[in-house]
């Protein structure tokens, strides 16, 4: 049996023109050599499998060459790998110093190449510093990592940092093909471009992939082939789904996705992947981002006939819900309905559409009256005029009815409260010991005016000066006697009209606190100031309740505060107990009785 050498090593870039999708980085190093401008200390950053080490080394091969050495002289006792994942003690790097010390014996240079350099020891980094900011003449290093954000800050100001991007998928598909033609395999370009895009811009993982189903399929390789082998959605199914979807047919969208699942498909990779897809049919819509869509050309004019068929709004709509069921798939608890629901959503966004313009008012055109034999009336423009002028004031006559009638509310809500005023014998007690008499206005019910009128203006004059003010002498006040018993009621029924009113806090201190009488003056004593103080907050209308309902005007209200009082209030469940023992000592048997705690 031959021994088999895998792509990945067998086709490894010998030469800068050789490396793949790094063009930018390859032709600064050339310039660099050719113009004796290279640094002593190179750090290569980027992702797994983009040519860090291939350029490493061809560098390292070409510093030294001069023109005279055989074409396959690699320069091996001149070129140093260091595998920091390894190697990553300090005794690792102060052997490699003392090696740096060493002139070489072949060439200019001795390379030093450090491949995961960010697997270093801080210590290691420490020791390392002093060598890669002053090394010799003959030395060069050349540090390789795909983590650059771990390697110490230190280092990286010391270097030269090369960022290697990501390959992209048409380069990479441009690479297979050279590949697949030198090893004498017949490749769709469809199966190198689902390749390319499995290998996610590494290129060693694209030569990988590339072995693997050369393997599985022999020396014709199609794209049914590489989407079996490598267990990935072909764009047949995502163009059938969205044909299903434009279509409306819900119960086969929902068979399609059920034979998904069946081949082993996860619900996740499938939304994901319908997302993309209406980003590439949308990419269709315009010429101008043709070139962003990364596909073959057998493929590219799938998505072309599609996107004629798929309204821009749904595209736009499409994507909003496939990303999000794509970002609840992971926190849903039942991920399938989440899909299937998505699915149902997208079918019925052209059917939403629809009802959305039949809701829109519908205009008659004029073909329908030609059919009725309705001939059309041309207006003058005098007539026109007209028209709107009436049409205007037809508007302001509804808002002049509007205002005149908040205008008589407001006179008759102000007619009731002067009425509520004079209910009680017509007094009102003032803090002047002033009462006022108040008469209602004689309103004319018969013509309403505008509050914006001078008419409105001269009627609330009229009705200023017809207030009469009658000043009545205090003594003539009643002030029947009455009990301590009847001033309690009247003071525990206004806690509860506080109470209905939404006052809680007030009638609950009403319903708390019950004062005494002495000589007509309500006695009150209260265990803190702050009740005091909302108690006298609601003092002025206290009295005028009970003015009326004991019909004495002469009562008078004292509080004051006493911390003592605050010893009658049960707050915790002891205090409580103590209370119903004071009621009845019979409590304290039914304790001790049955052994209950408090």
């Amino acid at each position: 049996m031959e021994h088999f050498i895998v792509s990945a090593r067998k086709y490894r870039p010998q030469t800068f023109k050789d490396v793949v999708g790094q063009q930018a980085i390859t032709n600064t190093l050339l310039n660099a050599i050719n113009n004796n401008h290279l640094a002593q200390a190179l750090l290569f950053t980027g992702p797994r499998g983009v040519g860090k080490t291939s350029c490493a080394r061809i560098l390292a091969k070409t510093i030294n060459q001069d023109g005279n050495e055989h074409p396959d002289e690699d320069f091996a006792f001149n070129i140093f790998e260091l595998d920091a994942a390894s190697n990553n003690s300090v005794d690792d790097i102060r052997s490699l110093i003392d090696q740096v010390r060493i002139p070489p014996q072949v060439g200019k240079y001795k390379v030093y190449i450090i491949d995961e350099v960010h697997m270093l020891s801080q210590a290691a980094f420490n020791a390392f510093l002093k060598t890669l900011e002053e090394p010799p003449k003959h030395a060069i290093f050349i540090l390789a990592t795909t983590e650059k954000h771990k390697i110490i800050p230190t280092i990286l100001s010391r270097c030269q940092i090369f960022d290697f991007k990501r390959i992209t998928v048409t380069d990479a598909k441009n690479h297979l093909m050279q590949v697949a033609s030198q090893e004498g395999i017949t490749a769709d370009e469809d199966a190198l471009q689902i390749i390319a895009q499995k290998a996610d811009g590494a290129m060693r993982d694209a030569l990988s992939i590339f072995d693997r189903v050369v393997s599985f399929s022999g020396k014709n390789l199609t794209r049914q082939a590489v989407t079996e082998n490598l267990n990935v959605l072909d764009y047949e199914t995502y163009f059938k789904t969205t044909d299903l979807i434009l279509q409306n047919d819900i119960p086969q969208l929902l068979v399609e996705f059920n034979e998904i699942l069946a081949q082993g498909f996860d619900g996740h990779h499938f939304i994901a992947g319908l997302a993309s897809h209406f980003r590439d049919i949308l990419v269709c819509k315009n010429p101008a981002t043709i070139p962003l869509l990364e596909v073959g050309n057998q493929t590219k004019a799938k998505y072309q006939e599609q996107s004629q068929k798929a309204p821009h709004d749904f595209l736009i709509k499409g994507i909003e819900l496939a990303n999000d069921c794509d970002l609840k798939y992971k926190t849903s608890r039942n991920q399938r309905l989440l899909v299937e629901l998505c699915l149902m959503q997208l079918a019925s966004i052209l059917l939403q559409d629809g009802e959305k313009k039949n809701d829109q008012p519908y205009i008659i055109p004029p073909s329908y009256f030609k059919e009725k034999g309705i001939t059309p009336v041309k207006i003058s423009s005098e007539a026109k005029e007209k028209a709107i002028e009436n049409v205007e004031a037809q508007k302001t006559e509804d808002k002049l009815e509007t205002t005149t009638n908040k205008i008589n509310d407001t006179t008759k809500s102000e007619e009731s409260s002067i009425h509520e005023e004079n209910s009680f014998e017509n007094t009102s007690v003032i803090e002047t010991s002033k009462v006022i008499e108040k008469k209602p206005p004689t309103i004319n019910r018969e013509r309403r005016t505008s509050g914006l009128s001078l008419s409105s203006i001269r009627k609330k004059k009229e009705h200023e000066e017809s207030k009469e003010e009658k000043v009545v002498d205090p003594k003539n006040l009643p002030s029947s006697p009455f009990t301590e018993a009847q001033m309690q009621d009247g003071w525990i029924e206004y806690g509860k009209m506080q109470d209905k009113k939404g006052e809680r806090i007030i009638g609950s201190m009403f319903a708390m606190n019950i004062p005494t009488l002495e000589d007509n003056k309500i006695k009150l004593e209260l265990p803190n100031q702050s009740m005091k103080v909302d108690l006298e907050a609601a003092q002025s209308g206290l009295l005028q309740y009970l003015y009326r309902k004991l019909d004495n005007y002469s009562i008078e209200l004292n509080i004051t505060v006493n911390e003592e009082a605050s010893k009658k209030y049960a707050f915790t469940p002891q205090d409580k107990y103590e209370k119903l023992r004071e009621k009845n000592p019979l409590i304290d048997k039914l304790r001790s009785s049955f052994d209950l705690d408090i």
